[in-house]
């Protein structure tokens, strides 16, 4: 089941090749989305996909940058389907 998924990551996550790194994994799951970092030193990560690939790819990133995510805050909803690619907000 496609589902949309929202989150906020925290603590050092900028500079250190997050956003460029998840399009590489979203790609992988053929997830759809974008990612952007904040004003505030937070990631936003907006993607949508199966679930079971969403799972995987917030497992895989979390994983990656372990040593600097601090925190995150993760909002599930229904895929709305209006996205085609993941890429990068600028």
């Amino acid at each position: 089941m496609k589902k949309r998924m929202h989150v906020y990551f925290e603590g050092m996550v900028q500079g250190v090749g997050f956003r460029f790194t998840a399009v590489e994994v979203a790609r992988d799951f053929g997830i759809a989305g974008w990612v952007r970092n904040l004003d505030d030193g937070r990631v936003e990560v907006l993607a949508e996909g199966e679930e079971e690939h969403l799972e995987s790819f917030l497992k895989n990133i979390t994983g990656r940058f372990s040593r600097y995510i601090r925190g995150k805050e993760i909002e599930w909803t229904e895929a709305k389907g209006e996205l085609n690619d993941f890429t990068v907000k600028f």
